[in-house]
C-alpha cells in the first residue's frame, strides 16, 4: 500500500480547489461506467454483522479483532483487496449497553500502524485512538470503552496520522451502536427493522480494486452502501430505523427519498434528538450521522423507493442513485395503522414520538461559558496545506487547554469561500452544541447532540462544548479525512 506524498497529492487539489465540495450545483467529472460495473440497484444489499463478545463477565463485554488486509466481493464475481476489522467490509457492527463496559483488543496484521478511535464516544485519553498512539504491525492494543452516555449511533474508523484517509478509504470503518434504559422506553424499530447504513462513495479500476488518491474528491463515481454497489434491499410495509452514517472521506450527501416521503429524524451524532422533526432532506457531511424512521406502511407491494443524493450535479448520475428500498409481501396488521399513516403523509410528528406526548429526552441546560476560542480553518495555496489558525498540526503543541467542567464558546470559520472548499469540524471526547450559523441559529435537529459541525464554504459557526468527563490530550479537526491526513488537525487538553 503506497501513501502518496502530500505535496504530489496537493498540486493536484489546489489545480482544482474552486470546484472543491460546492452545494448541490457544484460540477463533478463524469467518469465512464467500465462493463464490469452493475447497473443502479441489480445488486443486493447486506447488513454488517454484528460481533458476538469473545466472553462476558457481569458488567464488561471483551472483544479480539485483527485489522487485516483481506479479498471481499464487492462488485459481483471480482475479490477487491481491502483493509478490514475481522475480515468485514465494513467492519462489523458492535452492540453495547450504557453501563457495560466494552473492551476491544485490536489486534494489527497489516504492515503499517493503526490506531482505532471510537468516534462520537466518550472515552478516557488512553483509549480515543489519538493519532500518535498507533499500533504497530503485529501488535495489539486494548481500548476500553465505558460507555457512561447516552444512546447513540457511533462507528469507529482508523485515525493512525497520515495514514488515517488511505486506511479509512480502504475499509477501516465500522457502526457501534449503543443503547440505554431510555431508548428502551420508546416504541421504536428493532431487530430487523433497526438497519445501519455505511455510506460512502469509492474508485474502482479495470481489475475491480480500490484505487486510491489523495483528494480526488472528482473522481470516486461509485456509490457503496455497506460494502455494495448502489444495492436494493428488500423491507417489509412496515416502520424501519435507518441509521445513516456518511463515511465517506470527502463527499458531502444530502438525502431525500424519490417518492417525496419524509424522514422522522430521531437522532443525530451523539444520541437521540431532544424534539423530532419530519423532513424532506437529510443532510450529512463526512462522519456524520442521522437516526431516522421510514415509513413503508402504506407503500404498496411491489413498489420501489430509491434513496437519493441530491447534493451532486444532475450529470453525475451514478453518485445520485444511492440504494433502492422493494416493499415486498403484505403485513395487514401494520397496513391497517391508517391514523398512524396519515400523520407522516400531512407533516405532523407521530404522536408517540412527539415531545408533548412524553418523548422521553430532553436537551440539558445550557450552561454559562467561561472561555471563547476562534479557530480558522484554510487551505494555505501557497504552502499547500490545510491549517487551523495558520498552522499544521504539530503533536507537541497544545491548541487550547481546558478546565474540566467548563463550558466553552468556540466560533469555528471557514475561511475557504473563495476556493469553494468545504470543511466539517470534529471534536473527540465531547457532544456539543450548535448555537448560530451565519448569524442565525441553527435548527434543532441539527443542533444537539452533534461531535460534527459541517462548515459550507465561507460559514462561521458557534458552538457551546462542556468539558466534564475526563482529562487528557484529545484531537479536534477537519473530517474532510483527507485534509486531516495532510495537516488540518489540532488538539485541546482537559486539565483538572
Amino acid at each position: 500500500m503506497t501513501v502518496l506524498s502530500r505535496r504530489n497529492a496537493l498540486k493536484s487539489l489546489t489545480a482544482a480547489s474552486a470546484m472543491l465540495m460546492l452545494s448541490s450545483s457544484r460540477s463533478i467529472r463524469a467518469t465512464p461506467q467500465h462493463p464490469w460495473l452493475p447497473p443502479p440497484y441489480s445488486v443486493p444489499m447486506t447488513i454488517p454483522p454484528v460481533l458476538a463478545p469473545a466472553r462476558r463477565t457481569s458488567d464488561s463485554d471483551f472483544y479480539e479483532i485483527e485489522i487485516a488486509e483481506t479479498s471481499q466481493e464487492i462488485l459481483p464475481g471480482i475479490q477487491t483487496k481491502v483493509l478490514t476489522y475481522a475480515g468485514c467490509f465494513p467492519g462489523p457492527t458492535i452492540q453495547a449497553e450504557q453501563g457495560r463496559k466494552t473492551v476491544v483488543a485490536q489486534i494489527n496484521k497489516m504492515y503499517t500502524d493503526a490506531a482505532v478511535h471510537l468516534h462520537g464516544a466518550n472515552v478516557p485519553a488512553s483509549s480515543d485512538g489519538y493519532p500518535m498512539d498507533v499500533i504497530k504491525p503485529n501488535k495489539t492494543r486494548v481500548y476500553n470503552y465505558p460507555n457512561a452516555q447516552p444512546a447513540g449511533t457511533l462507528w469507529y474508523h482508523d485515525h493512525a496520522h497520515h495514514l488515517e484517509a488511505e486506511q479509512v478509504y480502504r475499509g477501516l470503518a465500522g457502526a457501534y451502536l449503543l443503547s440505554d434504559s431510555v431508548e428502551q422506553q420508546i416504541p421504536l424499530p428493532r431487530g430487523e427493522f433497526d438497519v445501519p447504513l455505511l455510506i460512502r462513495d469509492a474508485k474502482f479500476d479495470h481489475n475491480g480494486q480500490l484505487v486510491w488518491v489523495f483528494d480526488d474528491f472528482l473522481d470516486r463515481p461509485t456509490m457503496l452502501v455497506n460494502g455494495r454497489p448502489q444495492p436494493y434491499f428488500t423491507v417489509k410495509p412496515s416502520l424501519y430505523r435507518l441509521r445513516l452514517f456518511n463515511v465517506s472521506n470527502i463527499e458531502p450527501f444530502r438525502f431525500r427519498l424519490d417518492n417525496g416521503a419524509l424522514f422522522l429524524q430521531i437522532g443525530s451524532d451523539g444520541g437521540l434528538l431532544p424534539s423530532p422533526a419530519l423532513l424532506q432532506e437529510i443532510e450529512l457531511f463526512p462522519s456524520e450521522r442521522a437516526d431516522v424512521l421510514v415509513d413503508f406502511r402504506s407503500t404498496a407491494p411491489g413498489t420501489s423507493v430509491a434513496l437519493e443524493n441530491i447534493a451532486t450535479s444532475p450529470a453525475a448520475a451514478q453518485k445520485r442513485q444511492v440504494m433502492q428500498f422493494r416493499v415486498a409481501g403484505v403485513d395487514s396488521a401494520r397496513r391497517l395503522d391508517l391514523d398512524a399513516v396519515r400523520g407522516w403523509q400531512d407533516g405532523r410528528v407521530p404522536q408517540e414520538y412527539a415531545p408533548a406526548e412524553g418523548w422521553p429526552v430532553a436537551a440539558p441546560p445550557l450552561p454559562p461559558a467561561t472561555q471563547q476560542r476562534r479557530f480558522v480553518l484554510h487551505f494555505d495555496v501557497k504552502q499547500e496545506k490545510f491549517l487551523i489558525n495558520g498552522r499544521e498540526f504539530d503533536a507537541n503543541r497544545v491548541d487550547a487547554t481546558v478546565k474540566l467542567g467548563s463550558t466553552e464558546i468556540w466560533e469555528i470559520v471557514n475561511a475557504d469561500g473563495a476556493l469553494g472548499i468545504a470543511h466539517a469540524m470534529h471534536l473527540h471526547l465531547v457532544q456539543f452544541r450548535v448555537l448560530d450559523r451565519n448569524g442565525k441559529p441553527e435548527p434543532a435537529h441539527d443542533a444537539y447532540p452533534k461531535d460534527t459541525v459541517r462548515l459550507h464554504p465561507g460559514d462561521t459557526v458557534h458552538i457551546s462544548v462542556t468539558f466534564n468527563s475526563f482529562v487528557g490530550r484529545y484531537p479536534f479537526h477537519c473530517h474532510f479525512i483527507d485534509h486531516a491526513s495532510h495537516s488540518m488537525m489540532g488538539q485541546f487538553e482537559v486539565v483538572p
